[in-house]
């Protein structure tokens, strides 16, 4: 069901006309002639591909653009004041008070060296006359409206004791605390797994509605566009290509570039889902992953926590198994422990029939260079000091039958399958998002191994892109014929690409099956309520929710 937000009628609280920013070293329009407005108490989405200029236009609503970034033209009225006229001291007497941000990723953004108390103080410190017992106070009842278990706790603690969830709702609490008349928002939710991530945009809009806040939520997921937005502004290499009503963009759009955007939304593949036969490649027994708990003052511990607990799951040559799961649930662990990058304490991992939980060095290293893995940000796993073919004939290093000329022909055929055809000489940071992700799907495929792993490999990806890299693993699969694991929070994602799905709740598997068995006839209340928090929206123009 869609969210019943009431557009509030009256002059726009944010006005921006005409707004234009350029990077001059680079002689780059960044954004170009952009003009929108949003209503006190209405919820406005902005949506397009990455590089489309929409963060850009956020931050100069702030006046915090990045070096190199300037406004060339434009108006940005805040309640009738100028903002693009306004000192740095009257800025900061914007930010925060009147004007709040949630980011893409929380623990970015929260200091990892003050307690959450010391962060949400901050802001009432600067911004108001509040006593240090009525900030305390002010503090601790926001928390309790977040449904933190023990807010006193919090406020003592650091992010890092935190999961990603929970950070994202710390973070919207300490925005929140001071009451803004603008928030925006930032990608807050792409990280986060459906349970998660309906619980903080269903609180953000509760937070919003009783202060009366207008909402402009920057997002590439058009199912929470479906869901939560009035009004939708479509972007495009820093230009306005359509903008409306959520039902008018959505669902009867004028321009070819927001079709692209709706037609590249995961959907169920008409092929029939593949049910191989044969023994299965790599099999895992009652496997268990257990975890030290924290320190309990200086020398004791916590009970340890066990991650994986009694998990058996069988893969077969060329067959996509999905497996899901809230933030916690073992998903990633699960993974690692079954390519020992994560030590198990029982159970067996069987590969080709051996046991390689117990394998010699010999035996491990043989296991080692069958399997790859993909892993969630290309970014951080690539080495920025090499060059993408660089990057891509290293595995090939393993192989002593391949000279440097022969390493070199097949790194370059793999960029050519991925489509990066005479990239090679290029270094990461010179790739969008999408093609970093090829690069690391050509590393893992380019010794032509026989299982892949891929840990969230599309969850950062706006649509257009993360559909191109769902397309380009199935037909590398179909080419070559490996068995791939494919972990994700993402259910669209996993009803593009998935054989069998496996779901997974406090370390266990709770429901396992075919991918349209599993998304037609849940068996299991977890599966339900996943299914039922993902967003989505029907041909018919209405917000939808699979039934739960």
């Amino acid at each position: 069901m869609k969210r019943d937000l009431t557009i509030v009628p009256g002059a726009p609280l944010l006005e921006v006309h005409g707004l234009t920013l350029v990077a001059p070293a680079r002689g780059l329009t960044l954004v170009d002639d952009l003009s929108f407005g949003i209503a006190a108490g209405e919820f406005l989405a902005v949506v397009g591909e990455s590089g489309s200029g929409k963060t850009l236009a956020a931050r100069a609503v702030l006046g915090l653009l990045p070096p190199g970034v300037e406004r060339r033209a434009g108006r940005i009225v805040l309640d009738t004041q100028d903002l693009t006229q306004a000192s740095p001291a009257q800025l900061r007497a914007q930010r925060g008070a009147r004007i709040g941000m949630v980011f893409q990723e929380p623990m970015v953004s929260l200091n990892p060296a003050l307690t959450i108390g010391a962060q949400m103080d901050e802001g009432l410190c600067l911004h108001t006359r509040l006593s240090g017992a009525q900030r305390r106070e002010r503090c601790l009842a926001m928390l309790e409206r977040i449904q933190i278990r023990d807010p006193a706790r919090c406020l003592k603690a650091y992010p890092h004791e935190f999961s990603g969830g929970m950070r994202q709702r710390i973070m919207l609490a300490s925005v929140m605390l001071l009451a803004p008349r603008l928030l925006i928002a930032d990608e807050p939710t792409t990280a986060l797994d459906t349970l998660t991530q309906r619980e903080v945009l269903d609180l953000m809009v509760e937070l919003a509605r009783e202060q009366g806040t207008a909402v402009l939520l920057i997002t590439h997921n058009l199912g929470l566009v479906a869901r939560y937005a009035q009004r939708a502004l479509v972007m495009e290499k820093g230009r306005v290509v359509e903008q409306g009503t959520t039902r008018q963009v959505l669902f009867a759009p004028r321009s070819d570039y927001t079709r692209s955007l709706v037609d590249a939304l995961p959907r169920r593949s008409a092929e029939p889902v593949a049910t191989p036969g044969g023994p299965a490649l790599l099999e895992v027994r009652g496997l268990r992953v257990t975890y030290p708990g924290p320190r309990k003052g200086l020398f004791g511990r916590h009970a340890p926590q066990r991650a994986l607990d009694g998990v058996d799951l069988a893969l077969r040559a060329g067959e996509t198994v999905a497996v899901v799961g809230g933030s916690g649930s073992g998903k990633t662990t699960l993974g690692r422990a079954m390519l020992r990058l994560a030590a198990s304490d029982a159970g067996e991992i069987r590969f080709r029939g051996e046991d390689v939980r117990r394998a010699a060095p010999a035996a491990l290293h043989g296991f080692r260079l069958a399997c790859q893995l993909v892993f969630q940000d290309p970014y951080s796993s690539l080495d920025p000091r090499q060059r993408v073919g660089a990057i891509i004939e290293e595995p090939l290093r393993l192989l002593g039958d391949l000279d440097a000329a022969a390493r070199r022909t097949r790194a370059d055929a793999m960029l050519a399958e991925v489509g990066l055809a005479g990239f090679g000489a290029r270094f990461p940071h010179e790739l969008s998002g999408g093609q970093r992700q090829r690069v690391a799907i050509a590393r893992a495929l380019v010794r032509r191994p026989a299982l892949v792993v891929a840990d969230e490999p599309v969850s950062a990806l706006d649509m257009t892109i993360q559909a191109q890299v769902l397309r380009l693993l199935k037909a590398l699969q179909r080419q070559h014929g490996f068995a791939c694991l494919f972990i994700s929070h993402d259910l669209a994602a996993v009803e593009q690409i998935a054989d069998r799905v496996v779901v997974m709740q406090a370390g266990r598997i709770v429901e396992e099956g075919s991918r349209d068995r599993v998304f037609d006839a849940p068996q299991h209340d977890y599966t339900r309520a996943l299914l039922a928090a993902t967003p989505a929206f029907a041909a018919t123009g209405e917000a939808e929710v699979p039934a739960s």
